[in-house]
């Protein structure tokens, strides 16, 4: 039997919305800013929730908006790299204790960040 992955967006013809980079970076900087306040545990669940679909969003976008940089150039190596590990933080358990479930929730912001960096600089109108 030929084993396959599910269909992206993309490619399952579902409409897609842009990313909503600036609610992104918010709930990033929730967990990142220098001056963060404390979360309640209950919060930080929800947070990281949040964070995750926010990842695989922009996964997808990040991935298909690198396919218009040189195949074998460092900036779409980059990109994809960030990508790739994007993912692998979405594979991450939740953790068992506080400090891991803050930590797993501080990563996948981290990925965040990064990702809507590389969709900005990607998706840019040059005039």
């Amino acid at each position: 039997m030929e084993h396959r992955t599910a269909p992206s967006v993309i490619e399952s013809g579902a409409e897609h919305h842009p990313a909503d980079i600036v609610t992104m970076r918010a709930s990033a900087h929730r967990l990142l800013a220098p001056d963060a306040k404390p979360i309640a545990p209950e919060e930080l669940q929800t947070l990281t929730l949040a964070l995750r679909g926010h990842l695989e969003l922009l996964v997808v976008d990040v991935e298909v908006a690198a396919r218009s940089l040189p195949a074998d150039g460092a900036p779409r190596a980059c990109v994809m790299a960030a990508a790739g590990e994007a993912r692998m933080r979405l594979r991450l358990g939740a953790g068992d204790n506080p400090a891991v479930r803050m930590s797993v929730a501080m990563r996948l912001a981290r990925s965040v960040n990064a990702l809507c960096t590389h969709l900005e600089r990607l998706t840019v109108r040059q005039p």
